[in-house]
């Protein structure tokens, strides 16, 4: 396929729906060939076969990114089947809402905090050990709105996505010169599988969610792979660094 990524090799994380199945799609639109990953099967396979149905290339490979030795062999796979890495997605995430500080379980913390933080530092680290070698690369990294504003029932899933903002500039810092940009995207309220379990179990938390957006709705997931993408591409060669809102103003007030 052709486009401004043609020829290039991406990665996807979390790519078996939402935010990051639209973002594979989105990669492999735009002409790169797409490792797509995610613990779910099923539909991470469909998310590959909606790609090869429009045209496109992609592979699908099952990780748990909390586990160093499966984002170490993620970023393998890719080389080994397409020949290098040019741009990664780190998006595989869960929620753990719902609790204040002194209420959050300790093993909810612990599990958000190793795939939400540690689960990004893991891939970035073996996607930038790839990019040196190549002489280069774009990574996008998963925040949140909640990386950018505390939320008071959110608590480990705000610190873990602050952490992702802090991994983004640090690492941003430190590749620059190296041809590496890092930046991370911080979505708002975005209409999710993941969103909708939320409001399964909470339907009353829809009209707050869309009151908190003064766009006045839901963003689609479509909205952030388009930034995600944009980013992975030549027309942002100066953006290095960043933690962009997504999110209708949620955040600018």
């Amino acid at each position: 396929m052709s486009g401004p990524l043609a020829g290039k090799v991406a990665l996807v994380t979390g790519a078996a729906s939402g935010i990051g199945r639209a973002t594979a799609l989105a990669f492999a639109n735009r002409g790169a060939k797409v490792v797509v990953s995610d613990i779910a099967v099923d539909t991470g396979e469909e998310t590959v076969a909606r790609i090869q149905a429009s045209g496109g290339e992609a592979t699908f490979v099952r990780a748990d990114l909390s586990v160093a030795q499966d984002a170490a062999g993620l970023v393998q796979t890719a080389v080994e089947t397409y020949g290098r890495l040019d741009c990664a997605h780190n998006n595989a995430g869960i929620s753990g809402t719902g609790f204040a500080p002194h209420q959050y379980p300790e093993e909810l913390w612990d599990r958000v905090m190793a795939i939400n933080l540690k689960g990004v530092w893991l891939c970035l680290k073996y996607e930038v050990l790839q990019m040196l070698s190549q002489g280069g690369g774009a990574i996008v990294n998963t925040s949140s709105v909640a990386g950018l504003v505390g939320l008071a029932r959110s608590s480990g899933y705000a610190a873990s996505k602050h952490g992702v903002v802090g991994l983004t500039k640090s690492a941003a810092l430190a590749y620059a010169k190296s041809g590496i940009r890092v930046n991370a995207v911080c979505p708002g309220y975005v209409r999710t599988p993941m969103m909708e379990a939320i409001i399964a179990e909470r339907p009353e938390y829809v009209d707050a969610m869309v009151a908190g957006q003064p766009i006045g709705r839901l963003g689609t997931p479509d909205e952030v792979a388009e930034l995600v993408v944009f980013l992975c591409t030549d027309a942002a060669s100066f953006i290095t660094g960043a933690a962009l809102p997504v999110d209708g103003a949620y955040s600018a007030g």
